[in-house]
């Protein structure tokens, strides 16, 4: 790349982006989980309302709302990334983790080591990293013992799904795309 990182102030999704998003997580008008043992989503995978209440079984919703409630929620992802990573980013970069982080919640990329690989400035570990989220915690599943923590989880399972979403976004933040 000739042109310089921008600061995360200066960063937002590219509608590409958030094109991709809308493409990634589909539209259902009807909320269901998109797997079992999940949080129900609707719309392009929303899991609040406009009130900020958690998304019901069976709550609907119409295209104009979902599009509406993409942006508020990739907005607020967009937030989050610059808050725990606030360092210069390529658009791409900072698109990709938006992604993750719409997907995976926040507070999970930010407590993982993305933020700080890119505070040290090893941009390629960091991207490599998001392809550490391809498991989804399956809560139908009997809890298992973590070993790192001692505490009792819902054990991680491999998603095929995830794996082909984390490559894209992969990708995306190695301007592969």
């Amino acid at each position: 790349m000739n042109s310089p990182r921008l600061v995360s102030g200066a960063l937002t999704l590219t509608a590409a982006a958030l094109v991709g998003l809308a493409l990634h997580e589909g539209y259902i008008e009807r909320a269901r989980p998109p797997v079992p043992g999940d949080v129900p989503t609707k719309g392009f995978g929303t899991t609040r309302n406009a009130d900020g209440s958690p998304v019901k079984l069976a709550d609907a919703t119409t295209p104009p709302r979902a599009l509406v409630d993409l942006l508020r929620d990739a907005t607020a992802s967009e937030k989050a990334i610059k808050r725990c990573a606030p360092v210069p980013m390529y658009p791409h970069e900072f698109s990709a983790f938006v992604s993750l982080a719409y997907n995976v919640g926040a507070g999970a990329v930010c407590a993982s080591s993305i933020p700080d690989k890119l505070a040290a400035g090893r941009y390629d570990a960091a991207c490599r990293t998001i392809l550490d989220f391809d498991k989804f915690r399956d809560c139908t599943k009997p809890k298992i013992r973590n070993a790192r923590t001692g505490k009792l989880e819902c054990p991680l399972i491999p998603l095929r799904g995830l794996t082909v979403r984390r490559q894209a976004e992969y990708k995306m933040c190695m301007g592969e795309d």
